[in-house]
């Protein structure tokens, strides 16, 4: 068989153009300034500026990562059962919901100079907002790959088109968030917070990055198209626990599930801990940047050869690659934590797996709701990408409730410029030990992934 998974066929949609792989691109890169934003500065906002007990921000953003979990398949089922008045399922979202998600994450960064019990309660009510946003425009960002084209080479390509796009976004929302925290004040010259005017500058910048996002949303709807259309003829309303049943019963989705995890996991405990890795390992919250900048071209360079390697070795050898590079890359840090040239290089690994991660999970997603649709006759894009979710950010959430205990119970206080020794080995842990374990699962899952075998059989079931 093939090593590279195909579905051209005189059943094919159109090859897709440019100018739509770019609308994918755009939207990708507005999705991720504000991820990385949020996950980058949010905690760090929180407890810096807000000044709220490192304990209570992190339950606030369990609190929230929990809710958009439960969240998730919620709103997916409901789009499952619904189309727009263009007869289109996902593509629309795009359109009506990115001000009021935008709107949302302004609204996270804003200092409304109440008490911090108040404070608290305001951010649990913005967080709920922003998630449920944030799974709206998500749909159209996770499953419009897989309704554009039944072309593998396609999907793989937008998915490519959309890691870069990723990176793009992420090198906004971080390279470019610090010389305009900068410019607006809330950060000195030497890239540390000034308390004056910090929560100023945190809202211009967030008002920035609503802005940039909500054009991009905008470009994804104006130049994409929802062309694959399902094969059987029922429309009739799925039961949510028909739609489950047949997640179950797809071992290529279950795999796929557990390697989402890992990569939820890591992402998020690298870009939650770098702030304070930073500031308290290395002396300055600007050297998060250039760590930041080292991971997002070390991720740009790795997106161009993902579609080579994977042609060449398959899908599930190279997923296993990915997640190899990420277990070597940590090998020095591990030894060496103090050592800001081992945390370079576990941010360059960790970029060049994230992107052949990012790419090969989502072109798995679309050929999951392919073989889903062979075996029982129904598309369930929705639900395939949401659900997944929900249990990636169960997981994030977990992580993120670790971390944040974890630093607490070992003193972390923000008033001390130096933290004690137990809060700087938490920190290396988190971005050493657990990120390694996790990546060890990834690998597992992987192996066990049957993505070629079982998307193999649906093509020839759907005769495309």
């Amino acid at each position: 068989m093939n090593k590279e998974i195909v579905a051209d066929s005189p059943n094919a949609t159109p090859k897709l153009k440019m100018g739509e792989k770019l609308g994918f691109m755009t939207m990708s890169g507005s999705i991720n300034i504000v991820y990385l934003f949020r996950n980058t500065y949010y905690l760090f906002f929180m407890t810096e500026v807000l000044r709220l007990p490192m304990s209570w921000a992190g339950l606030i953003v369990s609190f929230g990562l929990v809710f958009d979990a439960i969240n998730d398949p919620a709103i997916g089922y409901w789009a499952l059962n619904r189309r727009f008045k263009n007869g289109e399922y996902l593509r629309p979202f795009a359109l009506w919901h990115a001000i009021p998600w935008a709107a949302t994450v302004v609204l996270m960064f804003t200092d409304f100079g109440v008490s911090n019990r108040i404070a608290a309660a305001i951010a649990i009510i913005i967080f709920i907002f922003y998630e449920t946003f944030n799974t709206t425009v998500g749909l159209p960002y996770n499953g419009m790959s897989g309704l554009a084209t039944n072309r593998d080479s396609d999907r793989r390509s937008l998915n490519v088109f959309r890691n870069l796009g990723a990176c793009i976004g992420s090198g906004v929302g971080a390279l470019a968030c610090l010389p305009l925290l900068r410019l607006f004040g809330a950060l000195n010259s030497e890239g540390n917070l000034n308390p004056e005017t910090a929560a100023r500058g945190f809202i211009i910048v967030a008002f920035i990055m609503g802005v940039i996002m909500t054009v991009g949303c905008l470009i994804h709807y104006n130049t994409t198209k929802e062309r694959v259309k399902q094969v059987s003829e029922e429309d009739e309303r799925i039961e949510f626990m028909r739609a489950i049943k047949m997640l179950f019963k797809c071992r290529s989705w279950l795999c796929n599930a557990v390697f989402i995890i890992g990569y939820g996991i890591i992402t998020m405990l690298l870009m939650s801990s770098l702030a304070y890795y930073a500031t308290y390992v290395l002396g300055s919250t600007a050297a998060a940047t250039m760590i930041q900048a080292a991971f997002l071209v070390a991720n740009i360079a790795a997106s161009f050869i993902v579609t080579p390697i994977d042609k060449r070795l398959g899908r599930r050898k190279t997923m296993m690659l990915t997640a190899v590079v990420a277990i070597l890359g940590k090998i020095w840090f591990l030894a060496n934590p103090f050592s800001a040239a081992a945390m370079y290089l576990n941010a360059i690994t960790i970029g060049i797996s994230v992107a052949g991660s990012f790419v090969l999970f989502n072109v798995n997603r679309n050929s999951i709701v392919d073989i889903i649709e062979a075996d029982n006759g129904r598309r369930i894009d929705s639900m395939v990408a949401t659900t997944d979710n929900l249990a990636s950010k169960l997981a994030t959430s977990g992580a993120m409730l670790l971390m944040t205990m974890l630093l607490s119970k070992a003193g972390y206080n923000a008033d001390l410029a130096v933290q004690p020794d137990g809060v700087i080995n938490v920190i290396c842990f988190l971005i050493g030990w657990v990120t390694m374990i996790t990546s060890v699962v990834m690998l597992v899952a992987t192996y066990f992934l049957p993505i070629e075998k079982e998307f193999a059989e649906a093509v020839k079931k759907l005769k495309r």
